[in-house]
């Protein structure tokens, strides 16, 4: 029985999953794309395990969530229960976290910053675990959002491999909410090809189909599949 403060379940669910690979499907083949080569993380970041399970059952593996703490507490008995399922962290991590967050996760989209390369790098090596690593890149350059400025990235990212020795996966974006995001993407990928980088997380429920036609690889879609908030 769901508490009292649990997220309801709603049997449109699996049918808006539904929806959202429709539009991949969509994007790629409009793109010219396998449909294979985009992963679809259903961003589940303050649903609990009641709002989660149906998606689950309709068949989406990897999931997203934006604080260690909050994926700590909800994700480990749903790992359990549901085997195959792969956890990614979207959202900025503190140093303090990584121990936490590498235990925990598959995938980090959120490195940006020298101290958050340390503890990975010391935490990868304790725990004989290697989750894919992303470094965010802040296209947009916004005071207020993590990640990297453009300009910065191609040091920081020989950083993370030369003098840490992470294996960095790719690069991830958010657009500014009032760009056009297409501008962003654009930028993203050309940073990752230059730096010999396949792996881009970019677009969201907005504007995930656009973000396929500019190379995303793995997109990040909560609304469109959970509902609003």
């Amino acid at each position: 029985m769901a508490s009292e403060n649990s997220s309801p379940i709603t049997p449109s669910l699996p049918s808006a999953l539904a929806s959202v690979e429709n539009d991949i499907v969509r994007a790629c083949n409009e793109a010219r794309r396998d449909r294979a080569s985009v992963t679809l993380i259903a961003v589940s970041k303050t649903f609990d395990a009641d709002a989660i399970t149906p998606v689950i059952a309709g068949g989406q593996r990897v999931f997203g969530e934006n604080r260690v703490q909050e994926a700590k507490a909800k994700w480990p008995a749903l790992i359990s229960a549901y085997p195959g399922i792969a956890l990614h962290l979207i959202g900025p991590l503190q140093s303090n976290k990584a121990k936490e967050a590498v235990a925990l996760f598959d995938a980090i989209h959120s490195v940006d910053r020298p101290s958050i390369c340390e503890a990975l790098a010391k935490e990868i090596i304790s725990q004989k675990r290697r989750p894919e690593l992303f470094v965010q890149i802040n296209t947009g350059e916004e005071p207020q959002k993590a990640g990297i400025a453009p300009d910065e990235a191609d040091a920081f990212i020989a950083g993370c491999r030369d003098k840490y020795g992470l294996a960095i996966s790719g690069l991830m974006c958010i657009p500014p909410v009032d760009d056009a995001p297409a501008p962003h993407f654009a930028l993203t990928a050309k940073i990752a090809a230059r730096n010999g980088l396949k792996n881009l997380s970019m677009g969201m429920s907005a504007d995930f189909a656009v973000a396929i036609q500019f190379g995303a690889t793995h997109v990040r879609v909560g609304s469109a599949i959970f509902g609003h908030r």
